[in-house]
């Protein structure tokens, strides 16, 4: 087993859902008392969201190399980034480190493809659903998606940073996601994309009439998958 290196924080509520997930699935796969091995080095997300209303993408970028670059050196073998957005700066990582990193989207794409699916909404920060660095990705393995209208992303982008990295779980915020998953399902989407990590915990699989895509969980699972690859094989 490898030992995967975890950049958290961002927000810690998420990233106690990874370590969670990682440490179920070895288990799951290893039984007995097996856990994952893991180092989790967790940010300030306080510093990060700063950057990120800058508009300083090279300075937070040069931060999580940083960061990265501190978990090889402590003897991680592969890196995960515990959020989507700050995927944005993953180039700035991939240079500080001779060790893979695993992205989000590729992930995410994969599962995707698996059920068959070609046109998929998008939730997320407003980062997320409005640049081109996420959506490119996804894109890129052949699928189509769609984001919601200005006004719901400004709405969605709102609820991730005031209440869910909080740690508050509102129904009415609830609903009013499912609103939007409703419209994105009325524009054509056989799928949702869950493109925040902390978006699963608001809105369930059972709660829509199409699949959706935690990427939280997706990711942790895959970074399971890697930590059981030796040349390229899964063992």
């Amino acid at each position: 087993m490898k030992t995967i290196g975890l950049i958290g924080g961002m927000s810690w509520e998420s990233s106690v859902e990874y370590y969670r997930i990682i440490n179920e699935e070895v288990k799951y796969r290893l039984g007995g008392l097996h856990s994952a091995k893991c180092l989790l080095y967790s940010v300030d997300f306080d510093k990060i969201e700063r950057y990120q209303s800058e508009g300083n993408w090279e300075k937070s970028g040069n931060y999580l190399a940083e960061v990265a670059a501190s978990l090889e050196k402590a003897g991680a073998e592969l890196i995960v980034l515990c959020t989507n957005t700050m995927h944005k700066v993953i180039g700035y990582i991939e240079e500080k480190i001779d060790i893979p990193i695993l992205h989000i989207g590729d992930a995410t794409a994969t599962k995707i493809k698996e059920s068959m699916i070609k046109r998929v909404g998008l939730l997320g920060t407003k980062y997320t659903m409005e640049q081109d660095f996420y959506k490119s990705k996804i894109e890129a393995n052949g699928l189509d998606v769609i984001v919601p209208k200005e006004t719901e992303r400004d709405q969605v982008n709102k609820v991730i940073f005031e209440e869910l990295c909080l740690g508050i779980i509102n129904n009415t915020s609830r609903e009013y996601y499912l609103e939007v998953i409703r419209n994105l399902i009325d524009d054509g989407a056989e799928g949702i994309i869950l493109g925040c990590t902390e978006i699963g915990l608001l809105i369930k699989p059972e709660d829509a009439e199409v699949p959706l895509f935690d990427t939280a969980i997706i990711h942790a699972k895959e970074a399971v998958n890697q930590a059981f690859t030796k040349d390229g094989k899964h063992l």
